[in-house]
């Protein structure tokens, strides 16, 4: 039997890999995104509202020149995010690409300037630091009895027999 723990964990997890799946669905299932200026556009406002400094010639000199692979990878990352997540196979592997990835626009998109006070960093990070602590807990956790994935029933099994 899968503990109270266990079951708001695979809750969790589901409902990310639900967000995930929607993040990515315009992004795989239409061009706007990948092939017309979609990614480029979000990367110049970030760039324009809120890039934190060190990001910002990393955005300029590496991600703009390849926007196009880089909106692929994103798209099709955010895709096997979702699909990982809501089988719960491979939760660890994704939720470590989950977290980089949430650091990642965190740090292309949250910054509220130089000279607001501490909690402002916070306040404006709520859509990218709160996703970032869910694929930590996910890292964190002991798979057994939150995932679906062969491995993890195994794991339960050999956690749970004495």
């Amino acid at each position: 039997m899968i503990d109270r723990n266990a079951k708001a964990l695979a809750f969790l997890r589901v409902g990310v890999g639900i967000f995930f799946l929607i993040f990515a669905s315009y992004k795989v299932f239409g061009t706007a995104f990948t092939l017309h200026g979609g990614f480029q556009f979000w990367i110049n406002k970030f760039l324009q509202e809120g890039a934190y400094p060190f990001m910002v010639p990393v955005l300029r000199n590496f991600v703009l020149p390849h926007a196009t692979a880089i909106a692929f990878l994103t798209a099709y990352g955010e895709l096997a995010i979702g699909v990982s997540l809501l089988t719960g196979i491979a939760v660890r592997q994704s939720s470590a690409c989950g977290f980089l990835f949430m650091l990642t626009l965190l740090f292309s998109s949250d910054y509220p300037g130089a000279s607001v006070p501490a909690w402002q960093y916070f306040g404006a990070s709520l859509s990218h630091s709160v996703f970032a602590l869910c694929f930590l807990t996910f890292l964190i956790a002991h798979p057994a009895g939150f995932s679906f994935s062969r491995h993890s029933k195994q794991a339960h099994h050999s956690f749970t027999t004495p």
